[in-house]
């Protein structure tokens, strides 16, 4: 597991975050008991929660979605099938397409305020945007290798060119995929150009 890792190489870190996939009950008790850190994970509309120590006793839960959060205030709830309580806040967004989104988000960090839990789960999205442009982008997911060291050596390109396209990208403020898309139409006319000169040569010859 990739915080065991980071637990291992003694990488300093407070807060875990992760998208809705990775937001287990396990999980969560994973890495407040045994890390001993703090998360910040969302929810699916249809988790429940109790709203007090007794109501979790009691087995009085509800979906999240039937609650009625104020906005931009925080609720400590306790989910069911972990022992520890949390804070629940309820974020309202508006989509590309104009239409509603909501999140909900729950921490293991009592201290936190709406707009500290919203500040510091949008971070995670800077990693999904390194995730994603160094695998499209520098062809992380391409690999054709297969032993560890020929494995390592293409990560270490791939990171390298991710480093190339972040220097390019402040320089032209243009985005990975722009750039990929600039550099792939250059090089396409300059073949475009080679295969009309061979084509007249051919044609003199």
């Amino acid at each position: 597991m990739l915080l065991r890792v980071a637990i291992h190489n003694q990488v300093q870190f407070r807060y875990v975050l992760n998208d809705v996939w990775f937001a287990s009950a396990n999980n969560m008790k994973y890495v407040k008991t045994t890390l001993k850190k703090d998360f910040i994970m969302p929810l699916k509309s249809n988790r429940k929660v109790a709203l007090s120590e007794n109501g979790k006793r009691s087995g009085r839960y509800v979906a999240v979605s039937t609650l009625d959060l104020p906005a931009n205030t925080t609720c400590e709830v306790w989910l069911e099938g972990v022992p520890f309580p949390m804070l629940l806040i309820k974020q309202v967004f508006t989509n590309d397409d104009s239409s509603t989104g909501i999140r909900y988000l729950v921490t293991s960090d009592l201290t936190l305020s709406y707009d500290q839990i919203a500040k510091l789960f949008q971070k995670r999205w800077g990693i999904e945007v390194y995730h994603k442009s160094l695998k499209q982008n520098a062809s992380l997911e391409k690999s054709p290798t297969r032993t560890e060291t020929t494995q390592r050596n293409h990560l270490f390109a791939s990171l390298c060119a991710y480093v190339k396209l972040e220097r390019l990208k402040i320089k032209t403020k243009l985005s990975h995929f722009a750039l990929k898309s600039k550099l792939y139409l250059s090089a396409v006319k300059s073949a475009l150009s080679e295969l009309v000169k061979l084509k007249e040569q051919l044609a003199a010859a």
